[in-house]
């Protein structure tokens, strides 16, 4: 059962003491997992209520406050974008509810992004940019997840088998997926410190600028593509390349050149994912909506060819013209709908001409003469004397403020220590408006 903008807004005022709200909202956020509100307060304040809709979710929330706590002062004043502060939590039963200071700025939608200036595209690219830079010791340090490349793919294979085992994949998908998992040139890169779970929900945007980055829970050390997974779902190879340029440059590691390529692939995929998510929350609305993503992409698969995921092409689907393994595709060689490696300083290519070769020289070769040789006459060399000019030549040549700690005295719902007077909680004088356009 879902929680009403006006019951968030109660919850609110057990975790914020002292938190009046006079208005409430509701907000954008991934309704499978949590339900959110934005509230507006007595003096004025903004924040914003993320409440858990089942155990997983709750425990998501709890690891992006400890993830938070580990943004100590200096490395938030590094950042070019604000993020979340806890300021309080409530445990309703076994879940957790948390209250937020609220941040300047709006989502937008992916259409909204990719229309927007190109100087929006180069900020996103700043920001991708910054979070992978940011110090592996930030993640170890929390005990987050930390995955070499070859870990990584083991992981995605794992998950491949898992989603197998459900009988609702397309076989062509599963072939493709497992081919570009098996092609091992794909997979060297170096890891970098991932948000991953980045989409136009968690970016916070004023104008052409990101105002603050959210939704902090799957913080790890893995593949930086995966941050890219939704740019490549948008198909606006435009804006692609702008962010990927902004990134290039502000990186202080190059990407590699598959970055995108291993982002396509992570797109796709996340459809699998989805349906395991939904088959395990016995969610059949979300089982029916993945199982009708993944046969259109399939069929666009069959259809276009898709988007590039794979170095080497599956045997026998080498679409005409393909790029040969290793090469990096120019700007036209790039198919409207595919994905071509990222143009990254130092290792673009030029087009590759493939060019029959002759079986025969061009050039003929003139009939030889054989000449009869005269017989050779044997004169005996004195002891002691080397032939003259007798010598050998057979000689031959590896990169804001610190989130508060745990709120002082994490309230419940049921506790009374530091909660307001009843007359305080109540909420019958909370007007619905939308916070958004004030």
């Amino acid at each position: 059962m879902r929680s009403k903008p006006i019951e968030l807004a109660a919850v609110a005022t057990a975790a914020v003491p002292g938190l009046t709200p006079t208005a409430v909202s509701s907000a954008a956020d991934d309704p499978a997992d949590f339900d959110s509100a934005l509230l507006l307060d007595s003096e004025g304040k903004r924040w914003r209520v993320r409440s858990p809709r089942h155990a997983e979710a709750s425990a998501r929330l709890e690891t992006e406050f400890l993830v938070l706590r580990a943004f100590a002062p200096a490395i938030r004043a590094e950042l070019p974008f604000l993020m979340p502060t806890v300021a309080g939590s409530v445990r309703l039963g076994s879940l957790s509810t948390f209250v937020y200071s609220h941040l300047g700025g709006s989502t937008r939608s992916v259409e909204e992004l990719t229309a927007g200036p190109e100087a929006l595209a180069r900020e996103i690219g700043t920001a991708l940019a910054a979070i992978h830079d940011l110090p592996h010791s930030l993640v170890s340090n929390a005990d987050l997840p930390s995955y070499t490349p070859n870990e990584f793919r083991q992981r995605r294979l794992n998950e491949l088998d898992q989603a197998a085992t459900t009988g609702k994949i397309p076989a062509s998908l599963l072939r493709r997926w497992e081919h570009a998992l098996e092609d091992v040139s794909l997979w060297r890169f170096n890891p970098s410190v991932v948000h991953g779970d980045l989409h136009e929900d968690n970016l916070l945007v004023e104008g052409s600028r990101v105002t603050a980055v959210t939704g902090w829970t799957d913080l790890r050390i893995g593949d930086p593509a995966d941050d890219f997974a939704w740019l490549v779902a948008s198909n606006e190879q435009d804006f692609i390349e702008a962010v990927l340029a902004s990134y290039t440059g502000s990186r202080r590691d190059a990407p590699d050149q598959h970055l995108l390529r291993r982002a396509a692939l992570s797109a796709e995929f996340a459809l699998a994912q989805y349906l395991v998510k939904g088959i395990a929350a016995g969610d059949s609305g979300m089982v029916h909506e993945a199982e009708g993503m993944l046969e259109t992409l399939a069929v666009d698969v069959e259809e276009h060819g898709g988007q590039a995921i794979s170095v080497e092409p599956l045997p026998g689907q080498a679409p005409a013209g393909a790029v040969p393994a290793g090469a990096v595709p120019a700007e036209s060689d790039v198919p409207a709908d595919g994905v071509k490696s990222p143009a990254v300083q130092g290792l673009t290519a030029p087009a590759v001409t493939v060019a029959p070769v002759p079986s025969v020289s061009a050039v003929p070769v003139p009939a030889v003469t054989v000449v009869p040789v005269p017989a050779v006459s044997v004169i005996p060399v004195p002891v002691g004397e080397a032939p003259a000019g007798d010598a050998s030549a057979d000689e031959a040549a590896d990169h804001n403020a610190a989130d508060v700690g745990a709120p002082a005295g994490e309230a419940r719902a049921d506790d009374t220590t530091g909660a307001r007077a009843p007359e305080d909680t109540s909420t019958a004088a909370i007007s619905i408006v939308d916070v958004r356009k004030h």
